[in-house]
């Protein structure tokens, strides 16, 4: 028997008290193992018109609704009776004829209006608001994964109602709704031929299968964390992506892109079971931040744990260097400044200030790496907005040549340096410590660590 969880479920689920949560979590434990023992009491909703929901009792008023087939069963909701009994009474599970989804689709009220006579008439008829969404087709509403029953509603949205109206609807037409509202065009999922609807996209972003205690266990464990669960299709899409080489995923703030990054490093690794993943980004905050969300990803599978590093950049730098160069004594940026200081002095007069001087410094000779004049000369100094002629990059350089040479003498590298090389000695044959690299946060990682990664 298939057993599956919903969203709606672990939502409801957050929403209880912790000892509320204890006692669902048992019966859920107790469903998945065995469904048909005698010590599950099953009651079936009188006024559910998915005459397959099924209540079953958790305590004393705290009921599971489930959907229960021959051969499957759904975690669908949970609540205090009344609530749980209402939600199976609104609720259906149902395939979309267009999209082929998996859907749990909530009934349309339907409200019979009463014609009360005016024997007033209000002094101004009020402007009736615009309907966003009038001329759309059917077929297009379809495929967009909005319930039938919901075509008409839909249609009849202003922008008074469309939010409200959202909230009624499943999450692929909700966000539909919402964007072709504001003049956008919605994503639709890649077509999959799937003969089961819940292996459709979009079903895969509100139903999981659970395929064992401890995966029922990691889903259970932090209800209110649904990425670690339920993917958007689109982040889906990226996470199994095969991809020919080094790929950078886009986005805005608050898009996934880090969801999206903490579940290709558990795919990589379930997928590659002699492979080494690093995750990483820029900073220890960041990390120690990955640290955490990947715990609750796949915190119940301590050998998938083992092959996935989770440091920032610099850290792990510094740890293969020490194991394949030996130990380098990394340059700090107060002592940067003062050498930079120290060269600027020691030449002719120049009308550049330090603060100038070391950002030059850092952003364009030691981040490039630039070890001649000629290179420097010929650099872009993308994102520099002081334009510098030939004759004044000569005099620079000439401070900067300084700066390489007093670090070479006090044995110094700068952390760039420490980056260039370890990816001269690795692209120089050395087995590479890790077979797949997988970086959050990617804008902010310098030109030096990028040439280090790839």
């Amino acid at each position: 028997m298939e057993f599956r969880i919903a969203d709606a479920f672990t939502d409801s689920l957050a929403r209880l008290t912790g000892e509320e949560q204890k006692a669902v979590k048992t019966t859920a434990f107790d469903l998945q193992l065995d469904p048909t023992s005698s010590g599950m009491r099953f009651h079936k909703p009188a006024k559910a018109k998915d005459k397959r929901f099924w209540s079953v009792r958790v305590s004393s008023d705290v009921r599971l609704i489930v959907h229960r087939t021959a051969d499957s069963l759904l975690l669908c909701y949970v609540d205090h009776h009344d609530k749980a009994y209402a939600w199976a009474e609104r609720r259906k599970l149902e395939t979309h004829p267009t999209t082929g989804a998996a859907q749990l689709v909530e009934i349309r009220e339907r409200v019979q209006e009463i014609v009360v006579p005016a024997y007033v008439q209000p002094a101004q008829t009020p402007a009736l608001k615009k309907l966003l969404l009038a001329h759309m087709p059917d077929d297009e509403l379809l495929g967009y994964g909005v319930p039938a029953e919901w075509l008409a509603d839909v249609r009849q949205a202003t922008e008074d109602t469309v939010l409200a109206l959202a909230d009624h609807l499943p999450a692929e037409a909700a966000e539909a709704l919402l964007e072709l509202a504001t003049g956008g065009t919605p994503y639709k999922p890649r077509p999959v031929p799937a003969a089961d609807p819940f292996d459709h996209p979009d079903a895969r972003r509100r139903f999981r299968v659970v395929t064992d205690v401890d995966e029922l266990a990691r889903a259970l464990e932090y209800p209110w964390e649904r990425w670690t669960v339920f993917l958007h299709p689109a982040q889906h899409e990226l996470v199994e992506r095969r991809f020919g080489g080094p790929a950078r995923i886009a986005g805005s703030a608050g898009t996934g892109k880090t969801v999206v990054a903490l579940h290709r490093a558990a795919y990589l690794a379930r997928a590659n079971p002699d492979a080494r993943i690093l995750l990483t980004t820029f900073s220890e905050t960041l990390a120690i931040a990955l640290r955490t969300k990947l715990a609750r990803l796949i915190g119940t599978e301590p050998r998938l744990r083992e092959r996935i590093d989770v440091d920032p950049l610099d850290t792990v730098a510094r740890r293969l260097h020490d194991r394949m160069l030996g130990r380098a004594e990394v340059a700090s940026r107060e002592g940067l400044r003062d050498r930079v200081r120290e060269s600027a002095q020691e030449g002719v007069d120049q009308k550049f200030s330090l603060a100038f001087l070391v950002t030059e410094w850092t952003e364009v000779v030691d981040a490039w790496q630039l070890d001649s004049w000629e290179a420097y000369r010929d650099v872009a100094r993308l994102g520099r907005k002081t334009r510098l002629p030939e004759k004044q990059r000569q005099a620079l350089w000439a401070i900067f040549e300084r700066v390489r040479t007093g670090l070479t003498e006090r044995r110094l590298v700068t952390q760039a340096g420490l980056y260039s090389r370890l990816a001269a000695h690795l692209a120089g044959g050395e087995r590479l410590p890790y077979d797949f690299v997988v970086v959050d946060e990617a804008q902010d990682v310098s030109v030096a660590q990028l040439r280090f990664v790839a």
